[in-house]
Parts: structure tokens; sequence; C-alpha cells
């Protein structure tokens, strides 16, 4: 993954960078492949119309903080999600097919790209792209669908631009992620006992559940949601 260049005094931009996307280390992963920031990438064409629904969607549907909005430098418009703990990339991608099949089901999944992957991972933005020479940038949303046709600025965007642009966003707090997760998971695989937590961050699904249900930060609607998956685990145990 691309890393953000250390400096003896960080920038206003790269200590933005650092709060809501980076690791401790700097880098946009942990040596163990942990990430705090996760990527929706629309291309082909890069539609604001149906990108804006999962940045609409995000807030009033699962209590989220508005992701980043960015240009590609390429061919596609993003959105930046910020995560408090890391998560791993297994886990971000269930985030981001949950999200797709939320709020994205009618677009071609060829269009698509979840962020990071396997075999792919997040560039830092806003970065020079090699090659062709244009520029990755944060947007704010209403200059969004100006940039449908070309996803791009022809011209290094300013730090002081990009650094306002940041210094709005959020970051997701661990139990409003983790309630998102559990409200984008289908309900039957609730039901079953499927925990959304990767292996090694929360291997008790009861567990998980405890604390959304227990979480008076999260929404009333979710922690009942929870408590409802929870009752065909709990028989005769005490909550």
């Amino acid at each position: 993954m691309s890393d953000l260049p250390l400096s003896p005094a960080p920038t206003p931009l790269q200590s933005e960078l650092r709060r809501l996307y980076l690791a401790r280390s700097g880098a946009l992963s942990d040596v163990d492949g942990f990430v705090r920031c996760l990527v929706l990438e629309l291309a082909g064409p890069p539609d604001w119309r149906e990108l804006g629904r999962v940045w609409q969607g995000v807030q009033s549907e699962l209590d989220l903080p508005a992701p980043g909005i960015a240009v590609s430098g390429t061919d596609g418009l993003q959105l930046w999600f910020s995560l408090a703990d890391p998560v791993a990339i297994s886990q971000g991608q269930r985030f981001l097919q949950g999200l797709v099949a939320r709020f994205l089901a009618d677009v071609e999944p060829r269009r698509l790209r979840l962020l990071p992957s396997a075999d792919q991972p997040v560039r830092l933005v806003p970065a020079e792209q090699v090659p062709g020479g244009n520029w990755s940038a944060f947007l704010a949303p209403d200059l969004a669908p100006v940039f449908a046709d070309t996803p791009w600025l022809d011209i290094p965007p300013g730090d002081e631009g990009q650094t306002a642009l940041l210094r709005v966003l959020a970051v997701s707090k661990p139990s409003v992620f983790e309630a998102a997760l559990l409200r984008l998971t289908p309900r039957t695989a609730a039901g079953a006992g499927f925990s959304p937590m990767a292996a090694g961050e929360e291997t008790d699904p009861r567990q998980f559940l405890l604390r959304v249900m227990n979480d008076a930060g999260v929404e009333m609607g979710l922690r009942i949601e929870a408590a409802k998956a929870l009752l065909p685990h709990l028989g005769s145990q005490p909550v």
C-alpha cells in the first residue's frame, strides 16, 4: 500500500490524513494487514447520482459519519470511510459488499472497486497518477457531480483546500461501525449466529451482539435488532 512520507514536522494535510486513514506506523496498513480506511470506487462511468446514494444512505440509514469524497485521478469517483480502530481486510470487504448490496444492487459489478482487496491496495489521495500526470484529490460534496466525466484534476490540488475538506470529516467509532455492519448483514445469517467480526478481532458472536445491544451510543433500532439476534442463543444464560 502507498504510505504517507514521514517528515519531522507533519504538515496540516499529513496530520489530517493520519487522523482519518493511516495506521500508527504512518502507512495505510499495519504489518498484519489491518486497515483504518475503506474505499468504495465507482467507474465506467463514475456517476455521482449512483455513488451519492451510498454517501447519503450511510448517514441517514446507518448513522455513520459522512465519508470523504475523492476523484481517483484516472477513471473513478470514491468514498473514503475512516475507522477509529483497524479492521482486517476481510471484514472491510464484508462492509463494502454490504453497502453495494444495499445501495448499488442495480450497478454492474465490473464498475465497482472495493478497496483494499487481496490484490489491490488503497492509493493515498491526493497523489499524481503515473502515467498520465493527472491528480487524485478530495472533493466537496457539491462538486462531485462536476467530475463525473473527468474524475481527475490536471493540476495538483492545494494543500490548504484538501486539509479543509478532511478537517470536517469524523472517524467512525467501533460500536457505530459494528452496528452498521450488523445492519448490513442478512438477517438470516445473523439469526444463525453469524458474526461480522473478523477472526482474531471478535471470535464470540454473542459478545459482539451483547456489546451492540448494551451500547447507549448505538441507535435503539440497531440495539433491538442485536437483542433479537441474541435470543436463540441465550437459553438460560444471563445477559
